[in-house]
Order: C-alpha cells, then structure tokens, then sequence
C-alpha cells in the first residue's frame, strides 16, 4: 500500500508543533526518558501502526535499548525484564490506548500511582495522548514504514 498523503507537507505548522508537543515530553521529561521507548512501541504495538512501531524500535535502539526487552514488550505482563515502574508505564499506555467505556479502573489507576507522582503520570498521560495521535494519522494515511529514517538519522540503527 502506498502512503495516501504527505501530511507534514499539507499540513506543516500543525505537523511542526505536534512534533515539537511530542518531544517536550520525550526529551525533556526526564523521569520518561527511560520509559518513552516502551510506552510509544507498546501504544504503536496495539494500534497496528508499522511506521511507528518501525521508528520506535529503531530509537530505542539507537539508545541504547536491549533487543530482548524489545520483543517482549508485546507480552511485558509474562516477562521478567521489565521493572515494576516499567510495568506500570506499560500498563497505564494500554488502558489510555484501549480506553474502556467506563473509564480506568480505579485499581489500575493506584497501581499506577504507588509508581509515579501526579506530576510524572500526567506527563505520562500526555505521553500515551501524543503516540495515539501519531498512531491514527500514520494508519489512516498509510505512512511508510522507514520513508523517513534518514531524515530522522533511524539508519543508525542498522536495521533493515
């Protein structure tokens, strides 16, 4: 399938300053520095968006990030890899990503929080808000998975 639209060239300032939203919360978060790879793989993972699930391998890669923990970020619960405040990063991004018609359940919601202050789980919040967004409109409009590794410096990772 071919990319239906080229949105950052239509639509540049609000591309721009999605960009910009998304990575004051990857970068300049620091308590999520070390949880962003995997809240956005996972949130990506559930979506079904290849462009995304594609970056964000490649990132965390890049980063430092073992291959293991990668593959199993699809079944984080069954794994042993992941630390309880990982856990819960990843818990939280399903329950925003697969938002129940009820809400969060209120345990998972003080699960999450014996792991993370409001501060910290706002920006998390957002975090999970942000990779959505990119998720929807890089399915909707078919964005090509590693069109734009180079630009991005993800041919670093050394995978293809």
């Amino acid at each position: 399938m071919s990319q239906r639209l080229d949105y950052y060239k239509h639509a540049p300032q609000a591309s721009g300053k999605f960009v910009d939203f998304t990575l004051q919360l990857t970068q300049k978060s620091p308590h999520l520095a070390e949880l962003a790879h995997l809240v956005l793989l996972r949130a990506s993972q559930i979506n079904g968006c290849l462009f995304c699930i594609d970056m964000h391998v490649k990132e965390a890669k890049i980063h430092g990030e073992r291959e293991l923990r990668l593959h199993h970020v699809a079944a984080w619960r069954e794994s042993v890899l992941f630390s309880a405040r990982e856990r819960a990063a990843l818990e939280w991004t399903e329950a925003l990503t697969q938002l129940p018609a009820h809400g969060v359940a209120d345990a998972i919601y003080a699960s999450v929080r014996e792991q993370f202050s409001e501060t910290e789980l706002a920006d998390l919040s957002w975090l999970v808000v942000a990779i959505n967004g990119w998720n929807r409109i890089n399915v909707a409009l078919r964005a090509e998975p590693g069109s734009m590794d180079k630009m991005m410096g993800l041919d670093k990772a050394d995978l293809h």
